[in-house]
C-alpha cells in the first residue's frame, strides 16, 4: 500500500524533560555504528515508546538502518508519534527493499495524517490489489506523488571578488537562478509553485544563491575556472536556517584555447556547482522540516 498526505512544518512542542531528553540520547547513540543489531532493536523500540518530538529525529535516522527490523519499528514508532515532519521521511521508506518496512512506512502515513486532520489517498504498490478504506472508493488507484517541499530562490547574486563587471555579473546570477530552477523542478517531491504549497499545506524554504568564487587560472596544460557557491536557506519569517556551499571546475586543453570561451567556461563552471551541492540542499531542506 502507499499512501500520501500533504506535509507542513510542526508547531513547537512540549520540551522533553532533563531525565527523558538524555534518555534519548542515550537510546540514539545506540543506533550508531559499534552495536549489534540486537541492541539497536532494543533501542529503536525503546524510542517507538516515546511520545516527545525529541525523539522524532533518531527515528527518523534509524529509517536508514542496515536492518529492516529496526527501519520497521522505527517506521511504526513515528506513526505512534504522529508528527507530520516525518512523512517526507516515511515516503521514502515507502520504496524500501524490505516489504515489511513498506507496510509500516505506509501505515504510519496514515496514522500520521489521521492524527492531522490531513487528507489520505491510498493505492496497491507493485500492481497489487488492496482493500480501499471507507471513503476512498473501491478500487485502489496511482497517487500522483504530492511535493513535500516548497521552495523559492529570493535572489541570485555573484558576489565574487575580481574585475568583472556590472553585466557579466548579471549574466551570472542568471546563470546561478536558472541552474537551481532546474535542479529543483526535476526533483521529485519539490514544487516551486505557491498554489502548491497552498494545496498541500507547505512552509516555504526560501534560498538566497550567491556566487562566492569565480576564478580563472592557466594550469600546465590545462586553461580551468573554478566556481564556489553559496546557499542560504530561511524560512517565510526570515529566520536563517542553515547554509550550503560547494564548488566546481571546468577544464580545457591550453593549446587551442580562444578567450571566447570563457564567457561559455564560466556558465558550465557556475552550472556544475549547483549539481554538486544540490543533493546536500536537498538533504538541509528535509531537516529542516524536523529541526
Amino acid at each position: 500500500m502507499i499512501a500520501t498526505c500533504a506535509v507542513a512544518t510542526l508547531g513547537d512542542a512540549a520540551p522533553a524533560r532533563a531525565d527523558e531528553a538524555e534518555r534519548i540520547a542515550q537510546l540514539t547513540a545506540t543506533l550508531g555504528d559499534g552495536h549489534t543489531e540486537r541492541e539497536r532493536i532494543a533501542a529503536v523500540t525503546a524510542l517507538a515508546r516515546i511520545t516527545s518530538k525529541t525523539a522524532l529525529r533518531p527515528l527518523v535516522d534509524a529509517l536508514r538502518d542496515p536492518s529492516p527490523a529496526v527501519r520497521g519499528i522505527a517506521a511504526a514508532g513515528l506513526g505512534k508519534l504522529g508528527h507530520r515532519a516525518a512523512l517526507p521521511a516515511l515516503r521514502q521508506a515507502q520504496g524500501d527493499a524490505d516489504a515489511v518496512v513498506q507496510k509500516r512506512a505506509a501505515e504510519a502515513i496514515v496514522a500520521v495524517c489521521t492524527a492531522n486532520n490531513l487528507p489520505v489517498e491510498t493505492a496497491a504498490a507493485g500492481g497489487a490489489t488492496a482493500k480501499a478504506k471507507p471513503g476512498f472508493g473501491n478500487q485502489p488507484r496511482a497517487v500522483a506523488p504530492r511535493p513535500d517541499l516548497y521552495v523559492v530562490i529570493k535572489s541570485s547574486s555573484d558576489d565574487s571578488p575580481g574585475k568583472h563587471d556590472k553585466k557579466a555579473r548579471k549574466v551570472h546570477a542568471d546563470a546561478l537562478r536558472a541552474a537551481m530552477t532546474t535542479e529543483l523542478s526535476s526533483a521529485n517531491l519539490v514544487t516551486l509553485t505557491a498554489a502548491d504549497a497552498k494545496k498541500y499545506g507547505l512552509d516555504a524554504r526560501n534560498l538566497d544563491i550567491s556566487l562566492v568564487g569565480l576564478e580563472f587560472r592557466q594550469d600546465g596544460a590545462f586553461v580551468e575556472v573554478e566556481a564556489q557557491v553559496r546557499l542560504a536557506i530561511s524560512n517565510d519569517a526570515g529566520k536563517m536556517i542553515s547554509f550550503v556551499s560547494g564548488g566546481a571546475k571546468m577544464q580545457v586543453p591550453r593549446r587551442g584555447y580562444d578567450a571566447s570561451y570563457l564567457p561559455q567556461l564560466r556558465r558550465d563552471a557556475i552550472e556544475n556547482a549547483v549539481r554538486g551541492l544540490f543533493t546536500k540542499l536537498i538533504d538541509q531542506l528535509r531537516r529542516s522540516l524536523t529541526s
